[in-house]
């Protein structure tokens, strides 16, 4: 792109000049679909601090120490000294700052509550004694505000009746173990997006989560900026210009204009409560979005990560898509109520059987199956056959003659 040095993450500097809360991702569910987990999971990654932020060097042998010097005047402090005795390493430096974790766990337990799912925050402090605080201050915030309403609800019976804490070893199992979802977690920085890509890939594929960044501006209002869980997928980008043939689930992304659209059109219905009908109009729209996306799923008419090798291209499933949000967006223009919709058929048919024509054939099969209990006896199996003109006949034991 011509640029004049590497420039940093754009998302990053978003989440550090919003003083970042949190990055929620959360599981798409859709119905009559099996996926990873049954109900939703709910997760808080918090946005700023860690690694993302670090200060690094390249250094060899010497001694390496790390002065915080207080804005207040008083001493400098001698945080971290040590000696260096390789040839070549690294130095790095980074802070978790924790002002906004009270803000993150305000965030964290209504959510859960409004999704009726069980909490739980991850931390490595065990190891790291620095996470300490991060639990601290989450657990004074459920304690005195939210405690009694997860009890009231019923949402603390899994975790033994208060707010439980997991070591991020054991968050990894139980992402795998706790299929049947209905779960919430909250984490650092790291922990959660090495989490949230667990979560991803047990519940079937990326597209299948959202991803929202959840920050502060200078007076106080809270920013929700939307995006897909995956990123830019720009390896897909690249096969696009290059003229290949892509599948891309845009699932995620769509969900995330979704979200951005509802967003806006209630920060417009609160300033402004004339606008009813155009919040009315908007969410209507992106309902029926959804409602198309979901259901062109459910007739087996996805993408390759969902229908295999058969699945649609990017541009067929979006096409696929729009002809059926235009259809819907039709019916209630002329007050029909939506189409009721039937679980597709979803038997695998072999390759070469697509173009057998099943009804006949399982109507040949019922003659022969007189019982009908889906089975043939061995009698009526060759009958079938020899009708057919297709039972196998002895070979010749004769040999021929030696010319």
């Amino acid at each position: 792109m011509k640029l004049s040095k590497a420039f940093g993450s754009p998302n990053g500097a978003m989440r550090r000049g919003w003083n970042g809360i949190t990055i929620s991702r959360d599981t798409i569910h859709i119905e009559g679909i099996e996926l990873g987990y049954k109900n939703r999971v709910l997760f808080e990654r918090h946005a700023v601090g860690g690694e993302y932020g670090a200060g690094y060097s390249t250094v060899g042998r010497g001694t390496l120490i790390t002065n915080f010097i207080p804005s207040d005047g008083q001493d400098p402090i001698i945080v971290d000294k040590r000696v260096l005795t390789d040839e070549f390493g690294v130095a790095v430096v980074y802070n978790n700052p924790y002002d906004n974790v009270t803000d993150l766990a305000h965030y964290f337990f209504k959510r859960c509550l409004e999704a009726e799912v069980t909490p739980y925050i991850v931390t490595k402090k065990t190891v790291f004694k620095w996470q300490e605080g991060f639990w601290q201050s989450m657990k004074k915030v459920f304690d005195s505000d939210y405690k009694t309403q997860f009890e009231e609800a019923g949402l603390l019976k899994r975790s033994g009746g208060d707010l439980q804490h997991l070591i991020s070893d054991a968050a990894t199992m139980q992402l795998i173990r706790w299929t049947e979802g209905g779960f919430g977690m909250a984490a650092h920085n790291y922990d959660g997006d090495m989490l949230t890509d667990q979560i991803a890939q047990v519940h079937r594929s990326p597209g299948f989560i959202t991803s929202n960044l959840i920050g502060k501006d200078d007076e106080g209002r809270i920013i929700k900026e939307y995006e897909a869980s995956h990123g830019t997928v720009t390896d897909l980008w690249l096969d696009h210009l290059d003229g290949k043939e892509t599948s891309m689930n845009p699932l995620g992304m769509v969900e995330a204009l979704i979200g951005a659209m509802n967003h806006a059109a209630l920060l417009e219905l609160e300033a402004d409560a004339s606008k009813q009908d155009k919040f009315d109009e908007i969410m209507n729209y992106t309902e029926t979005l959804r409602r198309a996306m979901h259901n062109t799923f459910r007739y087996g008419q996805g993408t390759r990560d969902m229908a295999g090798p058969t699945g649609f291209t990017t541009e067929a499933f979006i096409d696929k898509v729009a002809w059926r949000l235009g259809r819907y967006l039709s019916d209630q223009v002329e007050n029909e109520l939506p189409p009721v919709l039937e679980e597709p058929d979803r038997s695998y048919v072999r390759k070469g059987f697509d173009n057998i024509d099943m009804a006949k054939l399982h109507s040949e099969f019922d003659k022969y199956d007189k019982e009908g209990t889906g089975r043939v006896g061995f009698k009526d199996f060759t009958k079938m056959l020899v009708k057919m003109g297709i039972a196998p006949e002895k070979k010749s034991t004769d040999k021929e003659p030696d010319v």
